[in-house]
């Protein structure tokens, strides 16, 4: 093929011409231009295979950069060079053996000049090309024949690829070398080429693996690869004896297709050519359904792919997420990860589809059914030692409240116990948050808050959500968040976890604790990567009136304070904030048709539409955790005309680890007097607080009758429904009695007085009576040792828990708190009575 290069310029401006007629390509990352290379020294391009059109693609993409082409050479110290490339595999005939070996003789002769003049030095700069990307499958092979594979290829069958798929050309340049700095602790030549070539080699194997995941074996060869695995054989002739009254042969036959059957269940049956199909079908659906998918700190996922094996741990708001993170991954050129999905989603055809798109399905439960659970372990644990990338949700469900559920520590087990059978490969856990404008299921949400049983999955319930697709759902936001390291987090909790010996049936302390830890990072993890978009403000803002009306003028006055509060103090590093001021949100929701607009002749009237409050609910929920705190001061110089630095940090401290466990605020307990002074700051600076000047430490509530006051007290309004459930909860207990209720009963009574109050107060949102809030909130009481359980499992409490109940009067106003006191004050028989009803109605 090199010899063509000789040729004239006519044959190359006919190569060009004839190659882009059927060429489109994809820089993926920065480009060429972001390289940082230094221009006083000469630049040699490394390519992995030896193709012209490799060196075309090349050419084009450096040229548009402005960067030294490859076909123009290098000359430098009086060392010259006619092309500036060099091949790293040998060279390939028509037909795809290989006819050459050795090292590429420009590479010697330039690894030579390095080392015989210490003033020489090249930067070499390793280009990866993909001409469409698959991996190795048995199946349909005449489809995936000229994909992008792990095979080595020949000129024809390189011809064909570019036929097929050279509008799907990905380039990806990596950093520059120096070739001195890799030759220079070289002994001799032959070592200098060999560390050089295993550099580029290792190299182009991490990009190729980023791009289309691992070698993959048929799904027939993983299945049987699993039956027979240690563990697996165990658990088959556990369950023959236990079924068959003894290790009969029969017995273990049956006990073998049990097995298979769960592997087949399970196992996903990952298919190029599908992926690509989904790939254009849901170019067109986000087009249908979405004004956009803007993605944030995708940096991210390309800077630790290379090296570590990624566990995706997303939010799980809709059942668009893991169609959309998948998508994503694919259009910014990495493998597509595994993705665990609920057997509820296996419906007929679609089943298939996901399957084929890289899901793999596992039931909710495998309690009582070992034989499931070694399969499963067995089957996670082959596809996370083959380096493919998974994900799954370890919320466990979707989200019917819009905040984050408290993390289910099943999956992260077992990914845990694979790391811990083979930690080779280093295991980064990689949170990401996905908002919505407007949610797909978020009727149904309603509903199931209200009481209505959960609509199970079905095809025909598939085909009718498609009327959705006439509707606009606004923009969709995408933001990666910190990476966690799996190694880090184990060596947190026990320093000394490499040495201990493989885990058994009993898992130790550490491994416990490890697992809740993880779940706490990675739950702070996708909070930490927020992005308030214009619903969420607009949610903020609307839900804390009355009646969920506010005039425009004030309207925009609140959305641009919140924006410039969240602009002074950035909840996180990789939270993101709508660029849009407060007029620009109005106009943008009621395109939405979030907002209707009232004329009036003082002023326009802004509120929501009438069905559409209890939904907008759900999307203030999602970025309540970013106002919590300063909403928290808010609400209590809503009630306090002044108060001390000393008297905030201590009424906040009361509150803070009840709104951390429920909202996963990410300030440590020692982290929280550092987060007051940043928010008082910007609250004095925006004049929705007051310093006074005589009297350090001490800050005044504005006039009750100013304009920052009401802003103020709005701001307040977005967690005084949480106090008045912490409220419920604490007023319930010490009304019982210490050693009277248990958990479970106390969450009942919660929901049901929750539920009441709502009725009466108009809360005006199901998700304010959700007993997963008050059970997280009973937890947190006996973490933090105001109330433990005594021997026959009732709640026992002393006086600090009376005291924190009694810390109310500072935060909710007297009618408020008069109501909750009213309603808890129960006897033990009518109390009673309302959980009878409660267990009868559930049962039902």
């Amino acid at each position: 093929m090199l010899k063509y290069l000789g040729l004239d310029r006519p044959f190359l401006l006919l190569a060009r011409k004839l190659l882009f007629s059927l060429v489109r390509t994809h820089v993926l990352s920065e480009g060429p231009q972001a390289l940082g290379l230094d221009p006083t020294k000469p630049v040699c391009y490394v390519l992995q295979r030896r193709f012209l059109s490799n060196i075309l693609v090349l050419e084009k993409e450096v040229c548009a950069a402005g960067l030294p082409s490859p076909l123009d050479g290098l000359s430098a110290e009086g060392v010259r060079e006619d092309r500036a490339f060099f091949f790293t595999s040998r060279r390939e005939a028509w037909f795809g053996r290989s006819s050459a070996s050795g090292y590429s003789p420009r590479l010697v002769r330039l690894t030579q000049a390095v080392r015989s003049r210490p003033e020489f030095d090249v930067q070499l700069v390793p280009v990866n090309i993909l001409w469409g990307r698959t991996p190795d499958k048995e199946s349909s092979i005449w489809k995936l024949l000229f994909s992008e594979s792990w095979a080595p290829r020949g000129s024809l069958r390189q011809l064909f690829t570019i036929m097929l798929h050279g509008r799907q050309t990905l380039v990806r340049f990596g950093q520059p070398l120096s070739l001195r700095e890799l030759t220079a602790d070289a002994e001799d030549e032959e070592r200098a080429l060999r560390k050089v070539a295993r550099v580029c080699r290792v190299h182009f194997r991490q990009q190729r693996e980023m791009a289309i995941g691992p070698d993959l074996s048929h799904r027939r060869t993983q299945v049987e690869g699993i039956l027979e695995t240690e563990s697996v054989k165990a658990a088959i002739e556990a369950l023959a004896a236990e079924q068959g009254g003894g290790a009969s042969a029969s017995a273990l036959l049956k006990a073998q297709e049990k097995a298979r059957h769960y592997a087949w269940e399970i196992a996903a049956d990952y298919s190029y050519p599908v992926v690509r199909v989904l790939h254009r079908f849901l170019t067109w659906v986000w087009t249908r359904l979405y004004d956009g998918v803007e993605v944030g700190n995708f940096d991210t996922v390309t800077g630790v792919a290379q090296d570590h094996e990624i566990v995706y741990v997303p939010c799980h708001r809709s059942h668009i997420d893991y169609l959309l993170l998948s998508y994503i991954v694919f259009q910014h050129g990495l493998m597509i990860p595994h993705i665990a999905a609920g057997a509820n989603l296996n419906l007929p055809v679609v089943g298939g589809i996901l399957r084929r798109g890289g899901a793999f399905f596992l039931r909710r439960s495998f309690k009582g059914n070992p034989l499931y659970g070694a399969v499963f372990n067995e089957y996670l644990h082959m596809v996370i030692a083959r380096g493919n990338p998974i994900e799954y949700f370890v919320e466990g469900g979707r989200s019917r409240t819009g905040r984050l559920l408290q993390p289910r520590p099943g999956m992260l087990a077992m990914t845990v116990q694979s790391y811990l059978r083979d930690s080779s490969r280093p295991i980064v856990f990689l949170p990401v948050y996905v908002g919505y404008e407007k949610l797909f299921e978020g009727r149904s949400y309603v509903g199931e808050l209200m009481g209505k049983p959960k609509q199970k999955e079905s095809l025909f319930n598939l085909i009718l959500s498609l009327r959705e697709m006439k509707k606009n759902f606004g923009k969709v936001h995408v933001n990666f968040g910190e990476p966690i390291k799996l190694a880090d987090v184990l060596a947190e909790a026990h320093p000394d976890w490499r040495g201990e010996p493989p885990l058994e049936e009993s898992r130790p302390a550490w491994f416990t604790q490890s697992i809740r830890r993880l779940g706490q990072h990675i739950a702070d993890g996708i909070n930490s990567a927020a992005v308030a978009n214009p619903v969420n403000l607009i949610s903020l803002a609307l839900l804390a009136t009355p009646r969920h009306a506010m005039d425009e003028e004030q309207l925009s006055a609140q959305l641009d304070g919140y924006r410039k509060l969240l602009t002074a103090v950035p909840y996180a590093d990789r939270a993101q904030l709508t660029a849009m001021d407060g007029r620009a949100i109005i106009e943008h929701c009621e395109r939405l048709k979030l907002v209707q607009r009232h004329p009036h002749a003082l002023g326009d009237v802004l509120h929501f539409y009438p069905d559409d409050a209890v939904l907008c609910s759900y999307m203030r929920n999602n970025v309540l955790h970013c106002v919590a705190l300063p909403a928290l001061i808010a609400c209590l110089f809503s009630r306090n005309a002044s108060l001390s630095r000393e008297q905030l940090s201590g009424l906040t401290r009361t509150v803070y680890p009840f709104l951390r466990a429920e909202l996963f605020l990410r300030w440590q307990p020692e982290e929280l007097d550092e987060a007051l002074d940043a928010y008082l700051a910007a609250l004095v600076e925006m004049g929705w607080l007051g310093a006074s000047a005589g009297r350090e430490g001490i800050y005044n509530a504005p006039n009750m009758n100013s304009d920052e006051y009401a802003q103020l007290a709005l701001l307040g309004q977005a967690v005084r429904p949480t106090l008045v459930r912490y409220f419920i909860s604490l007023s319930v207990l010490t009304q019982q009695g210490s050693g009277v209720v248990g958990a479970d009963e106390l969450e009942a009574l919660c929901h049901l007085l929750a539920q009441r109050l709502s009725l009466l107060r108009e809360f005006n949102a199901p998700e304010f009576f959700d007993r997963a809030i008050f059970r997280t909130f009973i937890g947190t009481l006996k973490q933090a040792g105001l109330a433990v359980e005594d021997e026959a499992g009732k709640l026992a409490f002393n006086g600090p828990l009376r005291a924190a109940a009694s810390e109310s009067r500072y935060v909710l106003p007297p009618d408020v708190r008069q109501s909750v006191l009213h309603l808890t004050r129960l006897d033990r028989a009518t109390v009673e009575q309302a959980l009878a009803r409660l267990a009868s109605k559930g049962s039902a």
